[in-house]
């Protein structure tokens, strides 16, 4: 199961960096929305549909919705969406708290709705405007507070973070993660000359908001009684098994440090 899971990354990837730094923009940006068409799918499930039918509906929806938000970014409404996404993983974090209490239907949908299509946009919107080091850099932090909460938590972890939610997770295992994402802010700060306080900050919160996007995830595939939103990567799972911390983190990295930039 390791050896399935390490060649799975490994090839994910070096498709990722070729998406990132080889393919023009104009196709990454239709190959990364149809990579998040797919996590639309899975959320689907997530909010209780079970047949093609209404699931297609889902991710028609979706599309529609990511092609309003980007006309919207188009006139100014970036930060405006922005904090919309923020303020729907906070309402994921109020969910979360009363779990194991029954998580509305419409709140699967509608979040599912908004984070996705809102996740293609930020996403994009980095690589064709801030460029590809920036979405290296974010998919870094994001990295690092995972690996971080993985081995603190594994050596050092006695306190839960969310039994009812993520049972292995654990404050010590969330600290070594902001820790580790603090150092990579620091390197991002060193690499782009930023101000090295706010990026290290900056990271930190944004791998905070990470781990709130894993377990709002999980909390969901709970409430439905899925061990995984899909099984597309063997050893992996489904597509949002593996952008459920990017989607969250996203929203906060493109206002920090677009904030840092004065982009």
């Amino acid at each position: 199961m390791i050896r399935q899971r390490i060649i799975t990354a490994l090839v994910l990837a070096a498709a990722l960096l070729l998406v990132i730094f080889v393919v023009p923009a104009g196709i990454a940006r239709v190959l990364l929305g149809l990579f998040l068409a797919v996590g639309a799918w899975e959320w689907s499930r997530l909010a209780g549909l079970q047949t093609s039918a209404p699931q297609l509906v889902f991710v028609a929806i979706a599309g529609l919705a990511g092609a309003g938000a980007l006309i919207l970014a188009e006139r100014g409404g970036m930060s405006w969406l922005a904090w919309l996404d923020v303020a729907v993983w906070f309402v994921g974090l109020i969910w979360m708290v009363r779990f194991p209490v029954p998580v509305p239907r419409g709140f699967a949908a509608v979040s599912g709705l908004l984070v996705v299509p809102l996740g293609w946009l930020f996403l994009t919107t980095l690589l064709i405007e801030w460029g590809a080091g920036w979405v290296l850099f974010l998919f870094a932090v994001v990295a690092a507070a995972d690996v971080g909460a993985f081995f603190a938590g594994r050596s050092l972890g006695r306190n839960k973070l969310a039994p009812a939610v993520s049972p292995g997770k654990t404050w010590e295992g969330v600290l070594g993660g902001l820790v580790c994402a603090a150092v990579i802010g620091l390197a991002g700060a060193l690499w782009f000359g930023l101000p090295a306080l706010p990026a290290v900050l900056v990271a930190a919160a944004v791998a905070a908001f990470s781990v709130l996007g894993d377990l709002t995830v999980s909390m969901l595939k709970r409430h439905v009684g899925l061990k995984d939103t899909g099984s597309i990567f063997p050893g992996h799972g489904g597509v949002l098994d593996r952008i459920d911390s990017l989607l969250a983190a996203l929203p906060l990295f493109y206002l920090g440090f677009g904030w840092i930039t004065g982009a």
